[in-house]
């Protein structure tokens, strides 16, 4: 699914971007918070937004996507309201954290690391969340449910769908 990035669209966001942009320029290390950045103003890493941080920073475009594709907190396409991961921890593994995972894939209707079709719920691939004792954890955009089993599933994307239509 290709996304079309639009800078008039995104107006406010690239304001903030380019002042955090301009804030960093020049100093090093900053090549990680104006990333995070990006991420975070945007929900994503648009190419077009890359693209425009290289020329800014006199860096080549490689070495942009080189750090971007190093680390699991980036992503190339905008990510759902909802993000769900589960824990593959060796914890949550031993607790049956893959046969979940594949059960939301199956409910959602995506493979993992996808966004569903009306861009309401993403499963995003999780190494672990550091909280074993809770194992199998699954957490929505970052609230931890704990001991988690399939029949969660169904109830709690029914209550994520009614109060996605109400913000």
């Amino acid at each position: 699914m290709a996304v079309e990035f639009s800078w008039e669209a995104q107006a406010p966001n690239v304001e903030h971007f380019q002042e955090t942009v301009a804030k960093w320029k020049g100093r090093k290390g900053a090549l990680m918070p104006i990333l995070q950045d990006a991420q975070i103003t945007f929900g994503y890493l648009p190419r077009p937004v890359m693209e425009w941080t290289a020329k800014e920073l006199n860096i080549p475009i490689a070495e942009i996507f080189g750090v971007a594709t190093f680390y699991s907190q980036f992503t190339f396409v905008p990510l759902g309201k909802y993000n769900i991961s589960v824990c593959q921890g060796t914890a949550c593994y031993v607790k049956g954290a893959e046969k979940l995972q594949d059960d939301f894939c199956e409910a959602l209707d995506i493979e993992a690391g996808g966004t569903t079709g009306d861009g309401l719920f993403s499963l995003v691939e999780t190494r672990c969340v550091g909280e074993c004792s809770l194992a199998p954890v699954v957490s929505v955009n970052g609230e931890l449910h704990p001991h988690f089993t399939k029949k969660q599933i169904k109830p709690l994307l029914k209550k994520l769908r009614s109060a996605g239509g109400n913000e």
